[in-house]
């Protein structure tokens, strides 16, 4: 048996080199959560799609208000003593 037929013959049936992108076949980079299976890159593409919508946290003005309060304290002001 030659190297060139050894190379890659070990089944892979679980691990991370068992799996890879649904969409691309990327094996880098992939997303299990939910039973998606696909790469971050093909997700990217494809989130409004699937059904994912972007949360920004700062969307409101109680949230911006708060966070102008934290940007000047250290951390040991924050700690009540």
């Amino acid at each position: 048996m030659t190297h060139a037929a050894v190379w890659f013959s070990h089944p892979r049936k679980f691990g991370k080199g068992s799996r890879t992108c649904r969409v691309c076949g990327n094996p880098g980079g992939i997303i299990r959560k939910y039973s998606l299976d696909i790469c971050r890159q093909c997700f990217r593409d494809n989130a409004k799609e699937i059904g994912f919508a972007k949360v920004s946290t700062l969307d409101t003005e109680r949230d911006r208000e708060v966070l102008k309060g934290v940007e000047g304290r250290t951390h040991d002001q924050g700690k009540a003593n």
